[in-house]
């Protein structure tokens, strides 16, 4: 393979950023064509580098930058099948996100910085992926971060878009501080940074310190990919443009350390102790994150605690020891997500809200948005998990890989012996995997139901309904600034981008039954669902999806009748600023989740807790050191100053400028020296 190739997929979306930086205000009309064309040429290098690479194989090559005085750091590839897959979505993500974007932010005045920042991001992804060196890809990992951070608060006139890309950042930044150390220290165990080394290494026994490398991982990764306890960014990332929120949740930011984890997979099965923590903490994340968005009103947040749970997924098929599982769900569900959110971002603009509760109370919003109701029915079929879209087989993936490694046959696929994976890690996966599959058909159904399906309000309850404001004052809530025309229909960039992502999401999960097809360019094992996990996976995402449907049901007729709603029923979320007010829909969330749903709705005050326990005693530290500074510190600096400048003025009232007083004075010290040399 000509090396120039694998080259380019990075070079040109930062080249492109850079030519949109420079020209982007000068001359506006080559902003567009300078953010889509560099990154739809890397997505067509980007297959013909796995096309080329094929089923199998692996490409390395490395060139060294620097002699550090220890482990060199090197510039190259490692080229791989993951390495391919991912590089192929990232590529077709980020090309819908940019050609989307040329019509979702058709006013806005700061496009060309937004759109430079999305090629930087996509290159970074890039880097991340084709880096043969952990050094590099920190690069990459780290320009990630900058970039979200200014991406989530692109509109940074709104309050709640500042505090959140500030939230993100930081939040991100703590996991990276132990991320780094464990990148210095694996690289100083393996004796190098190169990724080939330090797998040569994992595998053949050589690192001294594998349990506290892998620690010092995961806390990277769950800040990156949002996984319990440093997941609390992500859902309020939403006050970011819809584009961005795609582009993060689908193929580059989250996707990172997923993908981090499975390439470095050896290096975890060293440890049985950070494989159950990666269980522990992907379990806690699946079902937290799925009753939260069970109770959420914002379209936007839902889809975002969904992100974090079927990362769950992903980081749980991990911890059984199965990489291949992993990335196959990483790659179905970037498909289907980046679907679901930019369909999003269609009702977004139709309805003027993110709230579905508002939706519910607008007759014909699905007629009005035909695009973006059927494809994102396609998504949601596919979070849910049914066949034959691809969320099925992926899922059915994770699943099996958790019941194997439940038994004692982890499927490790050759990366390691199976008798690495604890037991432990197994049934952890597989048990909190199966009521995450249970919740995620509610709340998609529940979504689904009362965005697109509520009756209308008639007659006074129709204008009493319009005269309402929109949210409760006290709910999440991310919205953005809403420069639409409501009576214009969605141009075709923000249409034909659904169904391009419509087709991998009811395509893709069929690649998984041949083992010479996915599982070919993979680790080569199987991906087949097993006839228990599917049965049992399948049924409960049927049930979970009946039960919302069955709620929904009967609080619409309840609420149809006229028969007073029970406390607190009802009361949903509107837009923020806005007065408490009580608005009342039929939501099956919170008929399913009973006390559970207010603490839900906030996250099991889990921002709450954080605020509490690190914010306030770090806020109240820093205005303690203030007061020291001010008060303490510059009170000793000044007083030496006023005491320099106090003896300055005694010593100028003896500078009299009288030559009688000065001899006066020179003839009684001579005197005084007399009389006591004297005595």
């Amino acid at each position: 393979m000509n090396l120039a190739l694998p080259t380019l997929v990075p070079v040109l979306p930062a080249l492109g950023a850079a030519a949109t930086l420079a020209v982007g205000k000068r001359a506006p009309g080559l902003a567009r064509p300078l953010a889509i064309v560099p990154v739809a040429v890397s997505a067509v290098l980007a297959l013909v580098v796995a096309l080329q690479l094929g089923t199998g194989q692996l490409l390395e090559s490395s060139t060294r930058l620097t002699p550090t005085g220890g482990p060199d750091i090197t510039l190259g590839f490692y080229l791989d099948g993951y390495s391919s897959l991912i590089s192929v979505l990232v590529g077709l993500v980020a090309t819908c996100v940019q050609v989307y974007s040329t019509a979702y932010l058709k006013e806005d005045p700061r496009y060309p910085s937004y759109a430079a920042l999305v090629s930087l991001f996509t290159a970074a992804m890039f880097l991340v992926v084709y880096s043969g060196d952990l050094i590099v890809l920190l690069v990459g990992w780290e320009v990630m971060g900058i970039c979200s951070y200014f991406l989530i608060g692109h509109h940074w006139e709104s309050a709640d878009a500042r505090s959140a890309s500030l939230k993100a950042f930081l939040v991100t930044k703590l996991g990276d501080v132990p991320f780094l150390f464990g990148i210095f220290l694996l690289g100083a165990d393996a004796g190098s940074f190169r990724v080939s080394d330090v797998l040569a290494a994992a595998t053949e026994g050589r690192l001294g310190h594998p349990t506290l490398i892998a620690l010092l991982l995961l806390a990277g990764v769950a800040g990156k990919s949002a996984q319990f306890p440093l997941h609390t960014w992500l859902p309020d990332a939403m006050a970011g443009p819809t584009p961005v929120s795609a582009l993060i949740h689908a193929a580059t930011m989250v996707a990172a350390g997923i993908y981090l984890v499975a390439r470095l997979l050896p290096v975890f099965l060293l440890s049985g102790a950070a494989l159950v923590v990666l269980a522990v903490m992907a379990a806690v994340t699946m079902i937290g994150s799925a009753l939260c968005a069970l109770a959420q009103d914002d379209l936007k947040r839902v889809l975002a605690y969904s992100t974090v749970g079927q990362l769950g997924y992903m980081a749980g098929a991990l911890a059984a020891g199965d990489r291949e599982a992993s990335v196959f769900h990483l790659v179905s569900h970037g498909a289907f997500k980046a679907l679901l959110f930019l369909a999003a971002g269609v009702v977004i603009h139709a309805a003027h809200t993110n709230s579905i509760s508002v939706m519910s109370r607008m007759p014909g919003l699905r007629k009005r948005v035909p695009d973006a109701y059927w494809t994102m029915g396609i998504a949601l079929v596919a979070l849910i998990g049914l066949p034959p879209f691809s969320g099925f087989f992926s899922k059915e993936a994770v699943l099996t890989a958790a019941e194997h490694a439940a038994n004692g046959e982890a499927l490790t696929n050759g990366v390691g012996p199976a008798s690495a994976v604890p037991q432990a890690a197994g049934w952890i996966v597989l048990i909190s995997a199966a009521v995450t599959a249970l919740l995620t058909a509610a709340y998609a159904a529940r979504l689904f139901l009362v965005a697109f399906h509520s009756p209308a309000p008639a007659g006074a309850a129709a204008g009493a309904a319009a005269a309402l404001p929109d949210h409760e004052a006290d709910a999440p809530y991310s919205p953005e600034p809403d420069e639409a025309d409501p009576a214009t229909a969605e141009p075709p960039a923000m249409r034909w981008p659904l169904w391009v992502l419509a087709v991998p999401t009811m395509a893709f999960g069929v690649t998984g039954l041949r083992s010479d097809w996915l599982p070919a360019l993979l680790d080569g094992g199987s991906l087949r669902p097993s006839a228990v996990t599917a049965v049992t996976g399948t049924g409960l995402a049927v049930v979970g999806a009946l039960l919302a449907y069955g709620a929904w049901r009967s609080a619409t007729a309840r609420l149809g009748a006229g028969r007073p709603v029970p406390a607190a029923e009802g009361r949903v979320p509107e837009q923020a600023g806005a007065p408490a007010a009580e608005v009342i829909v039929a939501d099956p969330g919170r008929t399913l989740l009973g006390p559970l749903f207010g603490p839900a709705r906030h996250g099991f005050g889990v921002d709450r807790l954080y605020s509490a326990v690190f914010v306030r005693p770090v806020t109240a530290a820093a205005r303690l050191v203030r007061f020291l500074d001010r008060e303490v510190v510059e009170t000793y600096v000044r007083g030496a100053g006023t005491g320099a400048e106090l003896l300055g003025r005694l010593v100028r009232l003896a500078q009299t400028g009288n030559a009688q007083t000065y001899l006066s004075a020179l003839l009684a010290g001579a005197v005084l020296l007399a009389v006591l040399v004297a005595v």
